[in-house]
């Protein structure tokens, strides 16, 4: 049960998921350039988000952090991006692309130490998406991809957390709450499948005469 419902919003809530490496940025910049060229209004954002609150618990609450805080943290970080950025956007019809949402929480958290029924349970008022896609491929492959590139949350970015949190989006998708797209082919094959995810569900919510510009 969610506070919020998508069926409620003239726009498409879609939300790309998976391990640093996994190409989820790359693949949503495909597709949010398709869905313009095709004249639909488009959003992309991520979590967590630059906000204050994420910022002051990373830095000044820092060594009082562990999987309980940092998901109470993302949680409350999720409710303001929610009704600052994401529902507004619903509401003028964009289509929404989100890099993360709180599947993250309940993979990294949980990964971490922090149960996924209590993680899951702390989320269960958020804005459900239309559709979320689960980029996967093994941590080994995603950590050879990213060898030169940052991260924001680098104390995530161990292999054996990595292996941990993989195996919680796969526990989340077989129940149902992510779309699984293998990830460890080339980028065009797994755009192709992504790309054919997210065009049905902009089909069905019939947004052809809603959601362009």
């Amino acid at each position: 049960m969610s506070y919020y419902s998508t069926g409620e919003y003239r726009g498409v809530f879609v939300v790309l998921e998976g391990i640093d490496g996994s190409g989820k940025t790359t693949i949503a910049n495909m597709i949010l350039r398709e869905l313009s060229e095709m004249g639909y209004k488009t959003l992309y954002t991520y979590e967590p988000t630059d906000s204050e609150i994420v910022n002051i618990v990373k830095t000044k609450f820092s060594d009082f952090r562990d999987p309980y805080i940092d998901a109470l943290t993302f949680a409350l970080d999720r409710l303001l991006h929610i009704k600052l950025k994401i529902l507004p956007a619903l509401e003028q019809g964009y289509i929404v692309v989100c890099d993360r949402y709180y599947y993250s929480s309940v993979a990294y958290q949980g990964a971490l130490g922090a149960p996924v029924e209590w993680v899951l349970e702390v989320n269960k008022w958020v804005l459900k998406p239309d559709i979320a896609v689960y980029l996967d491929v093994d941590p080994l492959i995603a950590l050879k991809r990213k060898e030169k590139a940052s991260s924001r949350f680098s104390e995530f970015e161990k292999l054996e957390i990595q292996y941990k949190v993989r195996e919680v989006y796969l526990d989340l998708v077989n129940r149902g709450l992510l779309v699984l797209v293998d990830a460890s082919r080339n980028i065009s094959e797994v755009y192709s499948d992504v790309r054919r995810l997210i065009l049905e569900v902009v089909g069905r919510k019939a947004l052809a005469g809603t959601s362009r510009s």
